[in-house]
Parts: C-alpha cells; structure tokens; sequence
C-alpha cells in the first residue's frame, strides 16, 4: 500500500534526490490555461460563462451570485456545522488579530526618519476550490486574515456546482454569510484567477489573489503574476510525520489518511528510525483505509510515488530530511516532541504531539491552513495578515539632515557614474557641498 525508502547509512547530503515527491506538471497546464486567460481578458464574463460551461457542465446567466442566495445557504446550514464555523472563525479571528501590524519610526539621524507604514492591499480575490471536497474552512482561512489586515474590497469566488444550480456550495456560501461576505463569484479554474486579474463586467480586477486550487489554479497564478499579485502555486496536501519508537502508530496512521482523503495527489510520508512502528503503521493503513469512506481515493494517494515510509538512522538524520523535504503539515511523534520541533527549519506548519493533529488545523486550531507546498516551505509562508499588507517606507529629512548627508550621497553618485544623483541634493543648497 505504501512505499518504503530507506537511508540508513546512506542519507544524501541533500536528501532531497531521493524523498517522494509528487509530479505537479505546471509548466505542462500553462498550455492549456493560457488561452483561457486570454479570452476572460478580452471578452471578459461572457468568456467566464463559456469556459464555465464547457469545464464544469454549468451553464450560468451570471457569474455573480446572487445576495440573497448567499444568506439563504446560511438560514438552511445544518446547526452543529454553523456551530463549528462560528467557533472555527472566532479562533482564527483571534490568531490572525493578533499578526497585525503597527507602523514604525526610526530615527536615523536627528532630523531624518524613515517610517515603515504598513497599508492593506485594496481588493483580493480569494480562491476556495470545490471538487472532491467542498472547503467552508478554506473561506475562513481566507477571508479572515484578509479582514484583519484591513483589506477593503474582498471577493471569493470557487467553482459553479451542476448540483446546486450553478451556485458554489451552499455551505461555502454559508461561511462566506457568516464571514459578511456578499460579494461571489461562481466561477473556478484559470477563467476564475483571469476574472481577478483583469476585471469583468460583473467582476472588478483585483490587486491580489490568494487560495489553493488544483493545477491549473497553479499555472494561472503562473502565468498571471504581475498582472496580478499572488499568495503561493498550491498543489496537492502534503503530510510528513517524523516519529519514534514512542509514537502510537495508530495515530500516525490515522494521520496519514487524514490528508490522503484529500486527492489522489496528496502525499503523506513518515520519516522514522524505528522499523517497528513502521511495520505497525503498514499494517494499520491497511486496517484503518478499509474502513474509511473513500478507499479508492486514499490508497492510490498511499500508493503514489508522493508517499513512502523512510527509514533513518536517528532523530538527527530526521529532521535532517523532513527539512529538506520542507513539508506543508509537519507532525511530530517523538520523545520530547516540543524540544524536537523547535529544530525543525523548514515546514509550512508545525504540530507538536499526538494531540496536535493536521486535521485540527484544517479547521479549529486557530493556525491557517493555506500553507506552501511542493518544498516552497523552505522559502515561503503561509497566508496570514502579512499576505494582504505592503510595508511603504515613509522618508522625512529636514535641511540639515540632507546638508550633512549630500557629500556623501555625492560621493556614492560619482562611484556608480550617475552625477545627475548627487547634482539633485546639491541643487538644494546652490551647488555647495557642506562639509
């Protein structure tokens, strides 16, 4: 069911050439979605609708949905579900606040400040996929930190549903009501992110889109960036979990289903120097994925190229590759679980022990589960309040801070051969230079 690696006296210098890994072709899907882009850019919803039509099977009047759609999903919401997202958003509400902001002076010399202001970005287009798996947690993950940054125009658009009438699901319609978000699109792929980037009739373009998707989200965030900012490329779920001899191999299991579950793309891996626990772990995949909803789904992510079990000498040559693997969801499983994860580099979201689970982070920790992967965790964060703001420097020098600073700018100038630079401090104080 799942693949075993093992580098026990034979770890890598750079692991990485050796880890599972999944193939995420977006060089390949930019063929395929850059003639969509092109033609939501030129012919804008219309184009929206067609390619609506022809990907999804929805034929839409409009890509907009309408308002009170929207508060009709909420007045039809299952209680215990409204129950969890209300406390799901309050939790991240509380996290996400606290990430804020606050602009910062500093006096370089006496008359000359530099301010960092920080100022929300005017509009975001967020993304919530809809597929598989219908994802009111990813508009939480979205809208909330979007809302705490300050952000003062947001819209979320996820794919238009045969089921439903062409609206997106009426529980990720339900969040976004909750959320007090009115404005939605019911519009997925590459002619969803172009309906961001360029603006339509019933869409204004957007400074910003952010949310994960499948692959051909991926190549339109691609091929729109710049057009467009963008928070990450999202591909499939990635779980690792580095455990010991100690770790309950029934949770670990568990765990690795958990995310599974999710495509037949996700990865899960877990790195351990215990063989025991991974003969534990194989056998109760095998007991627990029988007994799970969608089998199929799950063994063929279990059994892709993207999973494996690999074995390690040590906790040391452990985290050596789970950084090196730099994963979305990181779990640890050991002895002294918190000391372990403080020397974890590179993951795109840390859980400590077995009463830290991925799975309350999808929706109730309080974390975002909008994370970087492919190994971007190595690099890139995951979406907070800091996605939706822009630190401006603010400069203020007074005539004597700029006389005591003009020699030297001068001298800069003349080094890089750009005389024009230093003439236009000089120029303030007719042509000469103070000492």
């Amino acid at each position: 069911m799942i693949s075993r690696i093992d580098l026990r006296g034979s770890l890598p210098g750079d692991p990485r050439s050796v880890l599972p890994r999944a193939e995420l072709d977006v060089e390949a899907a930019l063929d395929k979605v850059r003639p969509i882009c092109e033609d939501v850019r030129h012919r804008g919803s219309q184009a929206v609708r067609e390619h609506t039509k022809a990907l999804d099977g929805v034929e839409l009047e409009s890509v907009r949905v309408p308002v009170r759609a929207v508060h009709q999903a909420l007045a039809g919401l299952d209680a215990a579900v409204r129950e969890a997202l209300e406390e799901s958003i309050r939790r991240a509400r509380a996290v996400h606040r606290d990430q804020r902001r606050t602009d910062t002076t500093t006096r370089v010399v006496p008359g000359g400040t530099v301010t960092e202001r920080w100022i929300p970005v005017g509009r975001v287009g967020l993304y919530v996929p809809g597929g598989r798996a219908v994802y009111p947690s990813s508009v939480v993950m979205n809208v909330v930190p979007a809302q705490e940054a300050g952000v003062g125009s947001l819209a979320v658009t996820s794919p238009a549903q045969k089921e439903f009438g062409g609206l997106p699901h009426p529980t990720i319609l339900a969040a976004c009501a909750l959320l007090g978000v009115e404005e939605v699109y019911a519009a997925g792929g590459a002619q969803a992110i172009a309906m961001f980037a360029y603006g339509t009739d019933e869409c204004p373009r957007a400074d910003l889109v952010t949310g994960p998707g499948n692959v051909y989200v991926a190549a339109a965030k691609r091929l729109l960036k710049g057009v467009i900012g963008i928070d990450a490329e999202a591909g499939p779920t990635e779980i690792a979990i580095l455990a010991d001899d100690t770790a309950d191999p029934v949770d670990v299991a568990a765990d690795l289903i958990s995310q599974a579950e999710h495509d037949v793309l996700a990865a899960a891996v877990l790195v351990t120097d215990s063989v025991r626990l991974a003969d534990e772990v194989e056998r109760e995949l095998k007991a627990q994925v029988a007994r799970t909803k969608h089998t199929e789904r799950i063994t063929e992510a279990l059994a892709g190229r993207q999973s494996g079990i690999v074995l390690v000498d040590g906790i040391d040559d452990g985290l050596r590759v789970v950084d090196a693997y730099a994963a979305e969801h990181l779990e640890i499983h050991t002895a002294d679980a918190p000391a372990v994860a403080a020397r974890v580099r590179n993951a795109g979201a840390i859980f400590v022990g077995r009463f830290a689970p991925v799975s309350l982070g999808d929706y109730l920790a309080g974390s975002n589960h909008v994370l970087p992967t492919g190994g971007c965790a190595c690099h890139s964060s995951g979406l907070s309040v800091q996605t939706f703001l822009r630190g401006v420097h603010v400069v203020e020098y007074d005539r004597d801070a700029l006389a005591q600073a003009t020699g030297r700018v001068v001298a800069l100038a003349e080094a890089e051969d750009l005389p024009a630079h230093g003439a236009a401090l000089k120029a303030r104080f007719d042509w000469e230079i103070p000492s």
